[in-house]
This record gives C-alpha cells, sequence and structure tokens, in this order.
C-alpha cells in the first residue's frame, strides 16, 4: 500500500511538473491556433466578397476560398508547434513519407481531384449547361473536387467520378436543346399550307425561342405520307413539356384547317 503511495505521489508531481513547464506553453499554442483560425475565417470571407464581383465559377470560387483560409492558417500552426517545442524538419520528413504511402493508396481519389481541378479551370461545361458523357446525360447541377452531379427531368440525379469524365467525348448541348417534332399530312394537301400552319403553331408557343429563329421543312416522302419537322430551340428545362405541347397543338391545328394526318396503309390486290 505504500508503495503504491509513493508512485502515485511521484506520478502527481511529475504531472505537475509538466503543467507548470508545458501548461503556460500549451495555453498559447491553443490561442496561436484559434487566432489564426479566426483571421483564416475572416481572410476566407473577404476572399469570397472579392471572387463575387469578378463572377467567377462557384467550383472556383469556393476553391480559392478554402486555398487563401489554409494558406493563413499554415503559418500560424508553425509558430504554434514551435511555442510547443516541436521540431519541424523531422516531422516534414514524417509528414512526407506518409504522404508518400497514402498517396499510393489513394491514386483513384487524387485522380478525381486532378480530374476536379483540371474541369474547373478548363471549364468544359458549366452548371446549368446540359452535357451527355460516358453514357449518361443531364442538367449540370454541381461541379466539386471530386464528383459532378447531373440533373435528370424526373428529378433523380447522376453523380459521375470526376476521372471518368476527363479524357472522355464531351457533348455539351448549353442551355438550349434543339427539339424536333415530325408529323405526316396526305399527299393530296397543299404543302405550302401545311407548313405556314406549323410555322404559326412554332410562333404561337411561348416556350420556342424567337432566336435561334424556328423553322419547318418536309423531311421525307414516306410510304403513306409526306413527313414534315418542326423545330424549334427551347430552354433545358422546357424540353420534355414542349414536344407535348407541339404534338397536340399541330394536331388540333391541322383538325382545324382540314389537313388530313393519314394513318399507315398498304392497298393489297388479289389476281385470279
Amino acid at each position: 500500500m505504500g508503495d503504491q503511495l509513493k508512485l502515485l505521489d511521484r506520478l502527481t508531481d511529475k504531472g505537475l511538473d509538466l503543467a507548470v513547464h508545458f501548461g503556460p506553453k500549451l495555453l498559447v499554442a491553443i490561442l496561436i491556433l484559434a487566432g489564426g483560425f479566426f483571421v483564416g475565417a475572416w481572410i476566407g470571407r473577404a476572399t469570397a466578397r472579392l471572387l463575387a464581383r469578378a463572377r467567377l465559377e462557384p467550383p472556383v470560387s469556393r476553391l480559392i476560398e478554402r486555398a487563401a483560409r489554409v494558406f493563413v492558417f499554415l503559418p500560424f500552426v508553425i509558430v504554434a508547434l514551435q511555442n510547443l517545442g516541436v521540431e519541424l524538419l523531422p516531422l516534414i520528413a514524417g509528414l512526407s513519407v506518409a504522404g508518400a504511402g497514402i498517396a499510393l493508396a489513394t491514386q483513384g481519389v487524387l485522380g478525381n481531384v486532378v480530374a476536379g481541378l483540371t474541369i474547373i479551370f478548363t471549364r468544359p461545361f458549366r452548371i446549368g449547361d446540359y452535357i451527355s458523357i460516358v453514357k449518361e446525360e443531364g442538367e449540370v447541377l454541381a461541379i466539386e473536387l471530386f464528383t459532378t452531379t447531373l440533373g435528370h427531368a424526373d428529378l433523380s440525379r447522376v453523380v459521375i467520378p470526376n476521372r471518368r469524365i476527363v479524357g472522355e467525348i464531351l457533348h455539351n448541348y448549353g442551355r438550349i436543346r434543339l427539339l424536333s417534332v415530325e408529323v405526316g399530312i396526305a399527299y393530296d394537301t397543299d404543302i405550302g399550307a401545311a407548313l405556314k400552319v406549323v410555322g404559326e403553331v412554332l410562333a404561337a408557343n411561348p416556350h420556342v425561342l424567337k432566336d435561334p429563329a424556328p423553322g419547318c421543312r418536309v423531311k421525307q416522302l414516306a410510304d403513306s405520307c409526306i413527313d414534315v419537322v418542326a423545330v424549334g430551340w427551347v430552354r433545358i428545362p422546357d424540353y420534355g413539356m414542349v414536344a407535348g405541347e407541339l404534338n397536340r397543338a399541330l394536331v388540333e391545328a391541322f383538325r382545324a384547317r382540314g389537313i388530313a394526318i393519314p394513318f399507315p396503309q398498304r392497298e393489297v390486290r388479289m389476281l385470279t
């Protein structure tokens, strides 16, 4: 029992010595880190305000803001470690070795980061564009360091790793798409009158853009009808809806003008 009490006393004395010796240094180090955190946050907010005036892409703005915070906070970390008596050279060497091992173990993650930086700075597409890539397509909702998120008309989302995007063939539709709607008219129809009706339907739809101008033409001479195609540019969110609106409007306009839309038919003759 006496030996245990002596050991406890020695541990208590050692703890007090460490507290007296390192306590003030630890407190100063915590204050330095806290000061660095608040200074970094202030610099980050100031950087964000400056970048907002430059109207950069959101991913670029966030990346620069975070880099500014880290760049300001890092000297405070170094000063805090020096205040605690930590030797920085062995620490840096150890971190370098550990960083090499981590880099080998996380090649896929680092590949996504590098690809994300490539996308952010080369800007092959922007948020709001409609793109098609790696058998997926959709409106670009977010561009992050690791992934790019696409949105579909059914409100679902597709998250693509950035390394699957860089180096692939990319089709960027921009913020508008060309919509084509086909309709058949009978062979005895006045083609000029039919094309005029199609043009009126396109002009009457509020979702069809006036610039670029819509148009219509005869596409082909099919077996049972003459195929007429109406083309117009629409905004990405309106693409799916406008096709249905135009189909309905064309049917109603043709019926009102007495223009027949023939159904497929074949004439069979039997010789005896």
